[in-house]
């Protein structure tokens, strides 16, 4: 066993043996964690569940991100890029844990290479800089994106077959090749990692939103009329949260763990987020085959009139082939991660964006 593999596996038993202790006294021992993506949708509930426990995280921000999912939080600031690998070396300084949740998270984009840039590129130069700084344990945010699906719709899992050209659009293969990137490191560098594969969160501060917080925006203001027949994995956000916590105290160095929570049908998502609005849900099922003229079109406006990411796009229809079912058997047995029904992710996510004036 090299020096990392030998720090890696006597941390993970240190981490093992002291988890009484730690349940107990309900925090972390003194430590130094950064935290990247803190000011997202996912990373900034992984940065207030680590606040829960006692600790003070440390968070990488881009110069003139969108900070409001961290005002009023006990961390510490640090700005850097996932492309430039001097801001990582110094976002890691005393660093002895990492949570990598950063990610650019888009169906559709105009430059697939940026998105290569940080997802792929970024996360090898990141694990490289943890490797260097010797930080004893890292959880890196991959997603469900990567896995395979199973036949018949039945749900899939972590050992579940894949491959590269199963990979549907820019964001899934750049997932895809983050995590096979932070495998192969942690196999030839013995790089002290543990995976989490998150499904569909959703919950409050989406403040971006995301492409499924957009769907929730616009089916509970009335703009959807309409669906495709297909399935999502839905898990509440602080479910993930707690699901990133669970993998660092208990999760095996170099295994995977699926954070999911319910398979509901779009049509059922729909209406529970029309109901909590008073709406009507959208009752006109369409097929998938006549929507590909439309979502060509939705992508060339975006492209020549510099919008925002459209709603319904090519790789958005080819993924709606099939449901996207999961099951989180592994992470409940292994790590006791227990996601709550996903009508309450939606009933928060309704509320935090009523609130936050997204519905307006």
């Amino acid at each position: 066993m090299n020096g990392g593999g030998a720090r890696a596996f006597l941390f993970h038993s240190i981490c093992v043996c002291d988890l009484p202790y730690r349940a107990a006294a309900g925090k972390l021992p003194a430590m130094t964690t950064l935290v990247t993506g803190g000011t997202g949708f996912v990373g900034s509930a992984v940065v207030r569940a680590l606040i829960a426990r006692g600790e003070r995280p440390r968070c990488l921000v881009r110069p003139g991100s969108d900070r409001r999912n961290l005002n009023d939080l006990a961390v510490d600031l640090v700005e850097g890029d996932l492309t430039d690998a001097d801001s990582l070396a110094a976002a890691l300084q005393d660093c002895s844990a990492l949570f990598h949740v950063a990610a650019d998270y888009r169906i559709w984009v105009r430059d697939p290479a940026a998105m290569d840039r940080a997802n792929v590129q970024g996360t090898r130069q990141l694990m490289a800089a943890a490797l260097a700084q010797g930080v004893e344990r890292v959880v890196y945010t991959s997603s469900v994106a990567v896995l395979g699906k199973a036949p018949g719709g039945t749900p899939a899992d972590e050992e579940t077959p894949v491959a590269l050209d199963d990979m549907i659009g820019v964001y899934k293969r750049s997932k895809f090749l983050a995590e096979e990137e932070v495998r192969r490191m942690q196999r030839e560098a013995g790089l002290p990692v543990v995976i989490v594969n998150p499904s569909t969160p959703i919950g409050p501060r989406d403040v971006k939103p995301t492409p499924t917080g957009r769907l929730v925006v616009e089916a509970a203001t009335g703009r959807v009329p309409a669906f495709v027949d297909t399935g999502l994995n839905v898990v509440h956000v602080d479910d993930v949260a707690a699901g990133h916590l669970l993998a660092y105290d208990k999760g095996v160095i170099g295994e995977r763990y699926l954070l999911g929570g319910e398979n509901l049908k779009l049509a059922e998502i729909l209406s529970q987020v029309a109901a909590l609005r008073g709406r009507r849900p959208p009752k006109i099922r369409l097929p998938r085959r006549p929507l590909f003229p439309l979502a060509y079109g939705a992508e060339v406006w975006a492209r020549v009139s510099g919008g925002k990411e459209p709603l319904l796009t090519v790789d958005g229809l080819k993924m709606a082939a099939k449901p996207m079912y999961f099951r989180h058997d592994k992470a409940a047995g292994a790590l006791g991660y227990q996601p709550r029904p996903a009508g309450e992710a939606i009933r928060d996510a309704v509320a935090w964006f009523e609130r936050e004036g997204y519905l307006g």
